[in-house]
């Protein structure tokens, strides 16, 4: 039997040939691919994830581990579509406009996916009428915005007042260096995280 105990090991190690084996012999055993999932790459994700919350570990580690994800869920999606397993949520996440900074976004991102999101990553520099375009099209349920500059905060609150506008049902979350509670609660936003590990649990939180 496939160990998925050693898959999640190996996924918090971030040891990505592990990985990949152990997905690729689970499935050949006929294991149900939403099995190998949540009980070996998000069980692994969420071990991370609560680390780098208490600072045991860094970006880094939380990297390497969600780089052997990657490679592993590149084996199981095909299969997960198959069997026509779900996404816990669909989420779009970009950094607002003017701003180039993207190593805490690709965190969220990486995160999100680890515990079973599907997520679409706009990139740096998005317009709030792409993020608005882009949530319509996808059906996302959350819509997550990035800044580092203090001088592109206010692109946020433009950007949740045009999805507001669209009359999409929306949740957005907001997070970066400069953004705080007070800012996200002036500017209407439905939740803020202070790091990648809360952007989980406030994502999961806004889908209830």
């Amino acid at each position: 039997m496939a160990d998925l105990k050693a898959l999640s090991e190996a996924i918090i190690e971030g040891d990505q040939s592990t990985a990949v084996a152990v997905t690729k012999s689970a499935l050949a055993e006929g294991m149900a691919p939403e099995t190998i999932l949540g009980e070996g790459l998000i069980a692994g994700m969420n071990v991370i994830g609560k680390r780098f919350k208490a600072n045991e570990v860094y970006i880094p580690e939380v990297l390497i581990a969600a780089r052997a994800m990657k490679m592993a869920m590149e084996v199981l999606e095909p299969k997960l579509v198959e069997a026509g397993v779900q996404p816990m949520g669909k989420a779009v996440m970009g950094t607002v406009q003017g701003d180039l900074h993207d190593i805490g976004k690709n965190l969220v991102v990486m995160m999100l996916k680890g515990a079973g999101f599907e997520v679409v990553d706009m990139g740096v520099d998005v317009s709030p009428a792409d993020f608005v375009a882009r949530a319509k099209e996808t059906g996302a349920q959350v819509v997550g915005l990035s800044a580092l500059l203090t001088t592109t905060m206010p692109a946020m609150e433009k950007t949740i007042q045009a999805i507001r506008e669209s009359g999409l049902g929306t949740k957005v979350m907001v997070g970066g260096a400069p953004v705080t509670q007070n800012f996200a609660d002036k500017i209407g936003a439905d939740g803020y995280a202070p790091d990648a590990a809360s952007a989980v649990d406030l994502a999961k939180s806004l889908l209830n």
